[in-house]
Parts: C-alpha cells; sequence; structure tokens
C-alpha cells in the first residue's frame, strides 16, 4: 500500500512561494505525527519539520519563519508550505513519519527547483 503521495513541486524564482502536498494513508495520517524531509542533490535527506495529530508543529532551526507545515484531517492531505524561497532550497521532498519514528516505504516525492 503506498503511505505518501507527494506533489506541487515545480520551477520557482527566488523569492518565490509554493505549496506542497502529501496525501497520506488513512493508517498513517489517524495515528502517527507526520513530518516533511527534503533532499538536494549530492547530500543525505535533511529533516524539514513535523505536524502532530494534534496540529502542533516544529521544524528544523534553519527554516523557522519561512516554512510552515499544516494539514487536512477530512482529505489526509498534509501540506508544507514554503516561502521565500532561496536556491539552497532545491531539493526534492518528501513525507513521512515524524522525526524519531522509524519510517516507512518513501514515497516519489516532488521536485523543488529554485532559479532565475
Amino acid at each position: 500500500q503506498v503511505q505518501f503521495v507527494e506533489s506541487g513541486g515545480g520551477l520557482v524564482q527566488p523569492g518565490g512561494s509554493l505549496r506542497l502536498s502529501c496525501l497520506v494513508s488513512r493508517s498513517s495520517f489517524d495515528f502517527y505525527n507526520l513530518g516533511w524531509y527534503r533532499q538536494a542533490p549530492g547530500k543525505q535527506r535533511e529533516w524539514v519539520g513535523d505536524i502532530t495529530l494534534g496540529g502542533s508543529t516544529t521544524y528544523t532551526e534553519s527554516l523557522k519563519g519561512r516554512f510552515s507545515i499544516s494539514k487536512d484531517n477530512a482529505k489526509k492531505m498534509v501540506y508544507l508550505h514554503l516561502n521565500s524561497l532561496k536556491p539552497e532550497d532545491t531539493a526534492v521532498y518528501f513525507c513521512n513519519l515524524a522525526r524519531g519514528r522509524f519510517p516507512l516505504p518513501w514515497g516519489q516525492g516532488t521536485q523543488v527547483t529554485v532559479s532565475s
């Protein structure tokens, strides 16, 4: 069973914004805190932030203030809002269980490219 399906990436100019979406299987959405991650070319996957079952969020320090996470319980969707994008934000973005949990199989991710 596919657990995570990410979408919404694309090419954006520096300073622009995007909203990424992740459709989560019900078995994961209803019972686990969820997280967003990203992997830049040639780098290891890194944690971006989490959202709890109750909707509380935490973020990696360097991205606070520019990125935010929200969710729609009815649609089983988790969103990552990217603002004031920089070229160094170029990466494939993934969602999965929150940091600290052994991840489920990764989805295909969604590519974000920040370039003028």
